[in-house]
Order: C-alpha cells, then structure tokens, then sequence
C-alpha cells in the first residue's frame, strides 16, 4: 500500500492531468510499483525502466562511457543524466531519476556513505536535483527515497 506521500503526490498528479515517468537504480522498481497502487493511477503512470547494473545505464540510457567511471553509478551526475536520458524517449509531463547506496559497497566512502540517494526530476519547465542521506536497513531507505520523490514532485507541480 502505498504511504501518504505517494497517494497525495498522485492525486494532485491526477488532479493536474499530468503523467509520470520513472527510471530507476536503487529502487529497482518499487517507487513505480507504489504509485501504481494508488486508485486511478493509471491515469497518471506512463510506466518505468529498472537500470541496476551500469552496463543497462550505459547501453540502453546511454550514459557516456567513463562517465560512470569518473563519477560512480551512484552520482549526481549520473542521476541526471539517467533522467534527461529516458525523458528524451518517453511521453511524459514529469520523469524521475534514482540511484543511490541502500548497502554496503559500491562507490561508499566517508563523503558518501549507505543511505545517500540522488533523485533528479525534469518537468516540462524545469528540472530539480536533490541528494539525501537516510538511516536505516535497505527498505528503509528506499521508502524514505520514494517518499522523498513524492514530496519534491508535490513541490514542482
């Protein structure tokens, strides 16, 4: 079920008539399947695309090769790219973009530790870019993430 978050994020979606996009690392697909649990939320949801190894955000997002290299898979500059990326494809108002650590190793050092997620969002007038840092197991952090997502959209629209 989705939280109240999500459910207030989509019924201002809905209530706007506007549709939705997501390309997702970290999550792997759940901050799609939240929002499609949400009552008429087809009428929103477009659909999404999980990218969690770097080869898929390389071969089918088209990251620039190196890019990854030179700033991690879990990056800001990734994000954004992943979301500008799949906007360009999809026929959405909105599209959001997340990567992040939800455990241990990966590209986690002291300045960026587990729980640091990057969402980038492109609406048709402008794009937002935020990083967090949440605590907590795995599922945690993502529903924290998704919750976040939420909230910044609610802000954008």
């Amino acid at each position: 079920m989705a939280s109240d978050k999500v459910t207030a994020c989509c019924q201002a979606l809905i209530k706007k008539n506007l549709t939705i996009t997501f390309v997702e690392s970290a999550s792997a697909g759940k901050m799609s399947y939240e929002f499609s649990t949400v009552f008429n939320s087809g009428r929103i949801l477009i659909g999404g695309m999980v990218c969690y190894h770097s080869s898929m955000k390389e071969d089918l997002l088209h990251i620039p090769w190196g890019t990854i290299e030179k700033y991690s898979a879990e990056s800001e500059e990734v994000t954004k790219l992943m979301a500008q990326n799949f906007y360009r494809y999809m026929n959405s108002d909105i599209c959001v973009a997340l990567t992040g650590l939800t455990t241990p190793g990966g590209s986690e050092n002291e300045e960026k530790p587990v729980g640091t997620i990057f969402v980038h969002i492109i609406f048709s007038d402008k794009e937002t870019a935020r990083r967090f840092e949440f605590t907590g197991n795995p599922e945690s952090i993502i529903n924290q993430a998704i919750d976040a997502a939420a909230e910044l959209i609610l802000e954008g629209i």
